[in-house]
């Protein structure tokens, strides 16, 4: 059985009285996802509110046409109170969340996090706090979306993802980078075949490795 350390996880678990934090425990569980396994979608029951603990989520939009618009992910260590607008009645957005790797998370139930978020305010700030945080992610991908070219866009994602790995190689197959993107597959194939002729990459099956970082950058506008 999994122990949750929770001072060590939330900043406000000091400030709450030992009757909340009984009750916050007893709502608290560790669920595991497997990859591919969608975790949370609209016109379900709010089950609550999630911690990372390990893998990656995918927060994520349909648009009217079914083209998938990543708008965050989430790792290790991160929150996401957008599964739980029952929990903060402003919250209305209609995501999916989906374990893009084997997942482990914590999971606080809405009902009983809300009951206590009326009553502390160190928690209800709390709350409030990630929301913000996580709709600043969300207008930056709206931002790429509506104002910047796919090319720039393309370009930026590719550069972003291989910092984060540490190489010059980004894993993902082109639907999976269109998500990312917000853009169509067939648009990003196109682009990342201009990409390879340019001399930027070079492609193989399901990577994309990165040749010429400097023309990359001057297509991102960095």
């Amino acid at each position: 059985m999994d122990r949750i350390n929770f001072g060590d996880i939330y900043p406000f678990w000091a400030d709450l009285t030992e009757s909340e934090q009984e009750r916050f425990a007893a709502a608290t569980a560790v669920r595991k996802y497997s990859k591919g396994e969608l975790v949370y979608q609209p016109d379900v029951r709010c089950e609550g509110m999630i911690y990372m603990l390990e893998g990656k989520l995918r927060v994520y939009i349909l648009s009217d046409d079914g083209r998938e618009i990543t708008l965050y992910r989430l790792g290790p260590g991160e929150q996401c109170v957008f599964s739980a607008s029952c929990v903060i009645e402003a919250l209305s957005y209609e995501v999916f969340i989906e374990a893009e790797t084997d997942a482990r998370l914590q999971l606080t139930d809405a009902a009983t996090l809300r009951l206590i978020s009326e009553d502390n305010l160190y928690l209800r700030t709390f709350n409030q706090e990630i929301a913000l945080m996580r709709a600043s992610d969300i207008l930056w991908t709206l931002q790429q979306v509506l104002f910047y070219s796919v090319d720039r866009r393309l370009a930026v994602y590719l550069l972003e993802s291989s910092a984060k790995s540490g190489g010059r190689a980004v894993r993902g197959t082109h639907e999976q980078i269109a998500a990312s993107i917000g853009s169509a597959r067939e648009v990003v194939s196109r682009m990342l075949k201009r990409f390879a002729d340019d001399g930027y990459i070079k492609l193989s099956r399901g990577t994309v490795e990165i040749i010429d970082k400097s023309s990359l950058e001057e297509v991102a506008g960095l």
